[in-house]
């Protein structure tokens, strides 16, 4: 039997609990005095229960009107709460239709501001995506940008500029992904690499004829650290440190809260760690220190760069993944160890032995390790300073 409430007995309903007019629709009183309208009903053998509205808002003749439309959703074998969902998502993608990327990009710029490093940052990616996304889609609705307009931005530059063409790719993916988020496109991101674009251009590795050097040439570091910080996860932020330490991927996936002294900015790697088999202090630049403080406020456990199973290290192909995500499969982890060697030789003054120290390798000469009582590291903090200054 339907209608069994009136308006007046709504009005004056105080008790709080569930009362029923009928045909699924139920009057629900609160403690505090409220009242909302329920539909309840089976489909697929499944209960399930569906806000209608306030009471003060929605009329007990509005209720049943309702209620009455979503028995014949439920008639036709459709779920009313999927359909009312629908509908939602597709009046804010028309509404999105007024949102372009430009206006994403900028937005999306203004919120990562704070968190990126330096005003530098921000500045880059304005310019990339005005240089090569805006002209190719930034005025066109956000939801309208697929997989063409990407390949229209990247394709022309891929071969020619690599380095800038990934960048573009990740930072058009993000602004995508944001803009999903926020609700105004839907759909799969057309900027993905793995399993999409993947597919349509040639890997990282091949468009250059240096696809057999495992070392980032020196001079390009400063922008792959930049394309590194805007990857997520423990794993880049892994990466970035080895990076600025010099250091090799045991050191770093192996490194505990232990053998780290924030205050006096030191690593100190046990020599049961260490290829050469002797204790390797590490000073600390600003930026790993950073990446430490970074990692401090999320600790989980005893290993700085925790992995995903409780209690144990990244995996050591969680930097070469890394690597591969960012279209830099051409690249080993070992190799940023050269690129570090060949700056200082080729552009800084510090000597040999400087060098190698902060590399932790084995001197040769059995006589001069003799007489090398101390391990060079205050003149190894300056070192890792100025790396880390070339790095940014």
């Amino acid at each position: 039997m339907q209608g069994k409430l009136t308006a007046l007995g709504v009005a004056k309903l105080k008790t709080p609990g569930m009362y029923g007019d009928g045909g699924g629709l139920w009057l629900q009183v609160t403690g505090k005095g409220g009242k909302s309208w329920i539909f309840r009903f089976t489909l697929d053998g499944k209960a399930r229960e569906m806000g209608l509205g306030s009471a003060m808002t929605f009329s007990l003749a509005e209720a049943r009107d309702k209620a009455l439309t979503c028995r014949k959703f439920c008639a036709e074998g459709i779920d009313p709460i999927e359909a009312r969902n629908a509908r939602r998502d597709a009046a804010r993608i028309e509404a999105a239709k007024a949102i372009t990327f430009r206006q994403c990009a900028t937005t999306y710029i203004e919120a990562h501001r704070a968190g990126w490093r330096n005003a530098k940052h921000a500045a880059q990616w304005a310019a990339t995506l005005d240089t090569y996304a805006h002209p190719a889609f930034g005025d066109l609705p956000v939801q309208a940008v697929d997989t063409a307009l990407v390949m229209k931005a990247v394709e022309p530059i891929w071969a020619t500029k690599p380095e800038t063409a990934i960048r573009v790719r990740g930072r058009i993916e993000s602004i995508l992904d944001w803009a999903a988020t926020r609700g105004f496109r839907r759909g799969e991101n057309p900027a993905r690499w793995k399993g999409h674009l993947a597919n349509l251009l040639p890997k990282r590795s091949r468009v250059k004829k240096v696809e057999h050097h495992a070392a980032l040439p020196f001079t390009e570091v400063p922008a792959f650290m930049d394309a590194l910080a805007e990857q997520p996860g423990v794993s880049a932020r892994a990466l970035a440190f080895t990076i600025l330490t010099a250091a090799r991927t045991g050191e770093t996936i192996g490194a505990t809260w232990s053998e780290i002294d924030l205050d006096a900015g030191a690593w100190t790697v046990p020599a049961e760690r260490m290829k050469a088999g002797a204790e390797h202090r590490v000073p600390l630049s600003d930026p790993a220190l950073q990446i430490l403080r970074e990692m401090a406020a999320i600790r989980s456990g005893d290993f700085v760069f925790p992995g995903g199973k409780r209690g144990r290290p990244l995996s050591n192909m969680a930097m070469l993944k890394t690597l591969e995500r960012m279209g830099r499969d051409d690249l080993t982890v070992h190799g940023f160890r050269s690129s570090f060697r060949d700056w200082a030789s080729e552009t800084t003054a510090f000597p040999s032995e400087v060098v190698e120290a902060a590399l932790a390798h084995t001197i040769e000469s059995k006589v001069e390790r003799a007489y090398r009582r101390g391990d060079l590291f205050q003149k190894r903090r300056e070192l890792m300073g100025a790396w880390a200054q070339h790095c940014r």
